[in-house]
């Protein structure tokens, strides 16, 4: 993000007439969601909101109490991991529009969003916020999700950064990497939004990150950030994440957020006046991060500067606007695109809606909500569409629909306090305990159990809608292993046995094991928090008025245990994290490694079938090339040709056909295999995909263009990205594991 010499000058304007209380005030929370106004010269104070999935309900200024009127009910989006399933980046950029104009219509200036961590580990209790274990993945769908938010003058605020992947003790885990997997796997996606998004703000993470708290890291925030990225937004920390005041001072950071009132006694209040009137601290490094702050407040059109009276004065603002009908069909299309089906045998689905006069619905998940859950991302919906609801409205009362609870969730007693105000203590965050189950739980899942297999013997169609909730996808905890709760592996089982045609819905926001009950199932359909109109979208697709088009953005292991962060790394330690699986985070590792999958990165099924074709790979100038012309069993022919050294472009293209009977759309992945052998590489790596949306009988031709940084690795000798000469593979494919197409080039 680079800021206008015409914004810096007004900037500078309204800093040279500011005292040093006025400044401190505008670098730290002066409420629980903004800073302090500076009434005497016009500049107004700075409104934040979370969060990833709408804009989150008020809060009192100075407290954890939802202010409890009415007019704070949003549009309740898909998560971004349901956004990132869609591999659709003008959906990306659709959601991020409608989180934009809402948070404009309630009168925020930064939406604290979006969350686009790596997934290292399938237990992170963040992982339905986060997108994608791909860097490339993550960075294509946010950078247009960041620019619609940006177009209606609010500023997103891109988030964690960096390294953070884990809840457990998350304000002083150490997190330990090696410079190579920093640069390949971790900062991509970040480097993307702040310089190719131009996200006007970035928010620091909670954790240490060698040594550094991540909001006090003069490494990451001076020296990545600012030096080497040419940065110029503001940076934010996660609200808690100060720890120091001379450390905060010193780097980066711009503004310090926390949990607690006592703002004054905030690192940047107070303790920074004093030591700044004491010599301690130069008073330019307040100035520092006033300016960013300014930059900020006039890129979204705060306020304007009349020169002659050196004030703020209004300027020319979009208005925004919120649950308008618009919003909410871009929430069912978001949803409809992003829904998976894993599994689909003997074409089990869809179910023909016309001949369905009796409905068997079992699982607690068929009747919940999400919205109200999760942690920072909890949402005042406007309504949400339960699956059971999604399903009786589509069948519109010529299907009888009976509901079953199947599994017990059993209910938890609210605390005195919102959890926000908790969220600092112990360390910040911890591993979900494993409680035992009373003999009074015991017996009502025997009987839910019982329940469901009589009524599953006795009708023919027979949906299980189960997976996880916000006890378990939610900030602050990870999960303890991917097991299903509340004893569904027994339920799921035992009602397929009595039913084998029964349809298997999951709806969560991280992987669950399945082997229990997985090959019994002719059909699973993979349900992320898909917003308010997920229940819609569902039903939608299991009824066949839509094609599912979702792709995972994330491998599914058959247990955490498969997982490198587990396997060979640390995870959930208390003290110091060495990612010691290096590049090798998900697909790269199981691939490299050959540990199965229960699903692999990428995999979805489409009601329908797609044949590619007739790939070619061509040269431009500063290239050298072997164009393959691949069949549809990926075998790649071609001459290779030698040109001039520069900078590698290479330009990819294939046909693919529609043979089935339905429209649908299918994701074209490529990826890129290293042939070379001199340096250690992943397997493959994904540089390009395409959504495309065909006809029965419709043939389209797919283009990418690949630039020299898809063949690159950051070489930790020479302090840069390389790019080795030699051959490379690319493959075109329908998921990792299916590859349909295979050319070669010779860079």
């Amino acid at each position: 993000m680079k800021i206008s010499n015409e914004i810096k000058e007004k900037a500078e304007i309204l800093l040279e007439q500011l005292t040093l209380e006025e400044k401190a005030g505008m670098i730290h929370g002066g409420g629980l969601f903004r800073t302090a106004p500076v009434e005497r010269l016009g500049i107004p104070a700075l409104y934040m909101s979370d969060g990833p999935m709408g804009v989150r309900a008020e809060f009192a200024d100075a407290a954890w109490v939802p202010v409890g009127s009415t007019e704070d009910y949003v549009t309740y989006l898909p998560s971004n991991a349901a956004v990132a399933s869609t591999w659709n980046r003008e959906l990306a950029y659709e959601c991020g529009s409608v989180l934009g104009e809402e948070a404009r219509g309630r009168g925020k200036d930064v939406i604290l969003a979006p969350g686009i961590n790596i997934k290292r580990s399938p237990l992170n209790g963040r992982n339905f916020e986060y997108m994608s274990e791909d860097p490339y993945l993550t960075a294509e769908q946010c950078v247009p999700l960041i620019c619609g938010i940006q177009e209606h003058d609010v500023a997103a605020c891109v988030k964690h950064f960096a390294v953070n992947s884990q809840e457990t003790q998350r304000l002083w885990v150490d997190t330990e990497l090696d410079e190579r997997t920093l640069r390949e796997i971790y900062l991509p996606a970040f480097e993307a939004a702040v310089n190719r998004a131009g996200s006007y703000s970035i928010m620091g993470a909670y954790n240490r990150l060698r040594g550094e708290h991540c909001c006090e890291s003069r490494f990451l925030l001076n020296g990545i950030l600012r030096k080497e990225w040419g940065y110029e937004g503001a940076v934010i920390s996660d609200w808690g994440a100060v720890h120091r005041t001379k450390e905060a001072a010193v780097s980066a950071l711009d503004l310090e957020m926390s949990v607690t009132d006592n703002f004054e006694e905030y690192c940047l209040a107070r303790p920074l006046k004093d030591a700044v009137q004491a010599g301690e601290i130069e008073e330019g490094l307040v100035d520092e991060k006033v300016r960013h702050i300014l930059w900020l407040m006039l890129a979204l059109h705060m306020f304007d500067v009349d020169r002659m009276k050196r004030i703020a004065v209004p300027a020319d603002r979009k208005a925004g606007c919120y649950n308008t009908p618009a919003h909410r069909e871009t929430a069912l299309r978001t949803a409809r695109e992003s829904m998976v089906l894993l599994k689909n045998e003997g074409n089990r689905l869809p179910l023909e809606k016309g001949k369905l006069k009796k409905l068997l619905v079992i699982g607690h998940n068929g009747s919940a909500i999400h919205s109200n859950g999760g942690g920072s991302a909890e949402i005042k919906a406007l309504y949400e569409i339960s699956p059971l609801m999604g399903l009786m409205s589509h069948l519109g009362g010529n299907c009888q629909v009976k509901f079953v609870e199947g599994y017990y969730k059993e209910e938890r007693e609210a605390g005195e306090t919102n959890w926000q105000e908790d969220s600092l203590k112990d360390g910040g965050g911890k591993e979900r305990e494993r409680t035992a189950v009373d003999e009074k739980t015991a017996r009502i899942r025997r009987e839910l159990l019982e329940e469901a297999v009589k009524y599953a013997k006795e009708y023919e169609q027979v949906i299980f809608m189960g997976g996880l909730n916000h006890e378990f996808d939610v900030e602050g905890q990870d999960r303890a292993d991917m097991k299903l709760p509340y004893g569904q592996d027994e339920v799921i089982e035992a009602v397929l046995d009595a039913n084998p045609d029964t349809v298997v819905v999951m709806i969560a926001g991280s992987p669950v094991e399945m082997g229990r009950w997985e090959k019994k199932a002719k059909a699973i359909v993979w349900n992320w928090y898909a917003g308010m109109e997920s229940g819609n979208a569902l039903a939608d697709v299991l009824l066949g008025e839509i094609n599912p088009s979702g792709k995972l953005p994330e491998s599914f292991p058959y247990s955490h245990r498969d997982c490198s962060a587990h396997c060979v790394g640390d995870f959930a330690e208390e003290k110091l994290l060495h990612y010691r699986e290096g590049i090798y985070v998900g697909y790269r590792y199981y691939e490299k490694n050959h540990v199965p999958v229960q699903y692999c990165f990428g995999h979805g099924l489409s009601y329908t079938e797609f044949v590619y074709s007739d790939m070619n790979i061509e040269k431009q100038k500063g290239i050298g090339s072997r164009s393959g012309n691949g069949n549809e069993n990926g075998n790649g022919n071609g001459n290779g040709e030698k040109s001039g050294s520069g900078e590698v472009t290479v330009l990819v293209s294939c046909n693919i056909k529609n043979v089935g009977k339905r429209a649908g759309k299918e994701v074209v992945q490529l990826y890129v295999r290293d042939e070379n052998g001199m340096v250690d590489k992943p397997v493959k790596e994904l540089k390009g995909y395409e959504k495309v949306e065909l006809a029965p009988g419709e043939s389209k031709r797919v283009r990418f263009r690949l630039p020299g940084e898809a063949f690159a690795y950051f070489d930790e000798a020479a302090g840069e990205f390389r790019v080795l000469s030699g051959e490379y593979g690319i493959v075109l494919a329908a998921s990792l594991q299916d590859e349909r197409l295979e050319g070669r080039v010779r860079v």
